[in-house]
């Protein structure tokens, strides 16, 4: 910041020597040779003022026609809307700053001071906003690579639910029970995402305690035949997989797995664990409950 205040100093510092410069030798000339400086200098500045004023239209036409081929562009290879509003509103931001530039530069005011300004203008924002800014270049992020897109089903951060909206500097998604969560882009490029519809089939993992003692093939059996009976299981390749994982303490622990869209996962889960609880006691087998042996001695 020191050295831009300095540069800024130093550029007003000579265009000031510069003028006192003109003004002394404007005193020294006789009337009729300083009147022809001046009518000289006057013709010569509305010169430059007739091509400024050309410079400008042709330039706001040329940043015109830079915007729409961007658009075009960004239509045809489909880029988020997000994302093609931000590159076209940069870009147009970009060329007008040049284009001023080059208007007062060619008016003959010295640009460094003001360029110098510019500088010192967006070091002081973009300290001021570094949080803002991390958001925002995890926005572009998250447009550019889409580790998830809008309508997803995603955990991240400590909350999940699905993708409303996605914008330059957070995330809104909405949660099972109907609450609007708003995440900033930030933290979410840099943690875990898991994303639950990123794939068109989803695995159903279940286990099922059956007592010690109950006919572990009656059991599997009446497992398959209620996995077989729900349509939106997938049947063929990968097959349902049905069989005992461990030996627990109270119970003998069996795990079932089957595949299913996406869409469909929680309605299996939930019917899968619903026809269990139903179908197995009428086949003889039995929910453990949590059981402990207690001996006594006499002493």
């Amino acid at each position: 910041m020191k050295f831009l205040q300095a540069d800024l100093i130093a550029a007003d510092s000579v265009a000031t020597a510069k003028l006192t410069q003109t003004v002394e030798t404007i005193k020294e000339m006789p009337f009729q040779e300083a009147l022809e400086f001046v009518t000289k200098g006057l013709w010569g500045f509305a010169w430059d003022i007739l091509i400024a004023v050309a410079i400008y239209v042709v330039g706001r036409w040329v940043i015109r026609y830079i915007d729409r081929l961007l658009g075009r562009i960004f239509d045809r290879r489909k880029v988020e809307i997000s994302l093609a509003k931000f590159v076209r509103s940069f870009v147009k931001a970009a060329l007008y700053v040049i284009l001023i530039v080059s208007i007062v530069r060619k008016l003959g005011v010295d640009t460094s001071s003001f360029v110098a300004l510019l500088a010192s203008t967006g070091v002081a924002i973009g300290m001021a906003l570094s949080g803002t800014l991390q958001n925002f270049a995890g926005g572009i992020m998250i447009l550019l690579l889409r580790p998830f897109r809008i309508g997803d089903y995603i955990q991240t951060q400590g909350y999940e639910g699905s993708v409303k909206e996605i914008k330059l500097f957070n995330t809104v998604i909405n949660t099972p029970d109907n609450k609007l969560i708003t995440l900033p882009n930030g933290p979410i490029v840099n943690n875990v995402i898991n994303n639950f519809s990123a794939e068109n089939r989803r695995r159903v993992d279940l286990t099922v305690a059956i007592s010690y003692g109950d006919d572990y093939d009656t059991a599997r059996e009446a497992l398959l035949a209620i996995i077989a009976a729900d349509s939106r299981i997938e049947q063929e390749a990968p097959a349902p997989f049905v069989a005992i994982s461990s030996l627990g303490d109270n119970s003998v622990n069996i795990v079932v797995r089957v595949w299913t869209n996406s869409a469909d996962y929680w309605g299996v889960y939930h019917g899968l664990n619903e026809q269990i609880y139903k179908q197995l006691p009428a086949k003889g087998v039995h929910f453990p409950f949590p059981q402990l042996d207690v001996h006594l001695t006499k002493e």
